[in-house]
């Protein structure tokens, strides 16, 4: 029985190998004998999501490379090995597997330090992005490029997909006073560029980073920009524990906002991360009603009622109580304004239950809600009538001015 299994998912590997139309950065690096690492010292900024189309670990196949000196790790949130959850401080550590140092860039410091460069020539970056603001791993990025700038190191992007495609951009640019690790740069919410084209843009834009860095970024090999990651006929290995699926970055912009609110269930906690709004005192028939009425573009609602697993805040004790709401499905992403439908819930619900002073029950996440966003203005302007059209244009305002100025930096069409 063993062997059985064991030949089943040999098959299955090679199947999947073979259906992949594209290459990530690794692969077109390997093909090239690691030409730009040779005879260099090399730190890897990664995590499990750092693989080939074979699921072999970016950190193994760089540390195996002929030529190439691997002398450094850098753990992310979550970590190199993924074994930390969200928002936890990553240690300093040693790899177990090759026994290399690994820095956290998750804990007292998020950008790498001289002394962490000190032995390196070029620090390496490759980890699956999801192409939304309010995830850490672009920062990240960001911050280590900076770092090299400041360093004389050079910096390499191995790129990826963004599992959204190349063409979606919604929300309003960070504005002065919001800016975070959520919120590290001043672009929109969702932003259209894989890392590798991100990287180009904050290093060739100006005014993003310190300084210049010298940047290599290694392309995908057969992605364009309609490919959803689905397309790619790459394997998906979650980049953080709350995004299982492809399609998890999909909903993550479209409930993550809302969820820093800490006041509704947006999945975490149960087997559907970020595709649900529920909450203990509504009606799921009457929350489903009213939202296909709206008959949202891309979007279907169905009444759900489930137990969360565990709690999703500090301040609902959630895993005890039943909670009721809908499931969001998404048939067209690119019909979809996934952003906006958190807002068209909120509004929603203060419609069906207007007694529930939804901003007043937990104030002390205003300050979160607003960096994520980016700016104070979209919850100034929903508040005063719960209403999408008063923020919808302040939302939008900023999308195709970005699109036409990132477009200078696509590697792919």
């Amino acid at each position: 029985m063993k062997k059985i299994f064991l030949t089943l998912t040999m098959c299955m590997l090679v199947a999947m190998v073979a259906m992949a139309q594209v290459k990530p950065g690794i692969e077109v690096l390997r093909d090239m004998d690691f030409a730009p690492l040779q005879g260099k010292r090399v730190g890897l900024v990664t995590n499990p999501s750092g693989i080939d189309n074979n699921l072999k670990s970016t950190v193994d196949i760089l540390n195996e490379a002929p030529g190439v000196k691997l002398v450094a790790l850098y753990g992310p949130e979550h970590g190199v090995r993924g074994n930390a959850h969200a928002g936890d401080a990553v240690g300093d550590e040693v790899d177990s597997k090759t026994g290399i140092k690994m820095y956290s860039l998750f804990g007292k410091t998020h950008k790498p330090t001289p002394e962490m460069l000190r032995d390196i020539d070029v620090l390496v970056y490759d980890i699956q992005d999801i192409g939304c603001r309010s995830y850490t791993f672009y920062a990240t990025m960001g911050v280590c490029m900076e770092a090299c700038a400041e360093n004389g190191k050079e910096f390499m992007v191995l790129d990826r997909p963004n599992p959204l495609g190349g063409n979606k951009v919604e929300g309003n640019l960070v504005e002065d006073g919001y800016y975070s690790f959520v919120s590290k740069y001043k672009i929109p919410y969702i932003y259209g560029l894989t890392p590798g084209e991100l990287a180009t843009f904050l290093n060739e834009e100006g005014g993003y980073i310190k300084g210049k860095a010298k940047l290599t970024v290694i392309p995908m090999q057969g992605w364009t920009r309609n490919m959803k990651f689905r397309d790619t006929g790459m394997p998906w290995v979650l980049p953080s524990p709350q995004v299982p699926t492809p399609e998890s970055a999909f909903f993550y912009p479209l409930s993550g906002i809302l969820g820093e609110l800490y006041i509704f269930n947006t999945g975490i906690g149960y087997t559907l991360p970020f595709q649900l709004f529920c909450a203990t005192w509504a009606d799921a028939d009457r929350v489903a009603d009213a939202m296909n009425a709206l008959n949202l573009p891309g979007l279907k609602f169905r009444p759900i009622n489930i137990k969360p697993f565990f709690a999703t805040s500090v301040d609902v004790n959630q895993e005890k109580k039943e909670v009721h709401g809908v499931q969001t499905y998404i048939t067209d992403v690119d019909a979809a304004n996934l952003t906006l439908t958190q807002f068209y819930f909120l509004q929603v619900m203060h419609e069906l239950y207007p007694d529930v002073k939804i901003f007043e029950q937990n104030p002390k996440r205003y300050a979160m809600f607003d960096k994520v966003c980016g700016t104070g203005k979209i919850r100034e302007l929903f508040t005063k009538r719960y209403k999408v059209e008063d923020m919808a244009d302040y939302w939008n305002k900023d999308a195709d001015a970005f699109r036409k100025l990132s477009s200078k930096y696509y590697l792919y069409h």
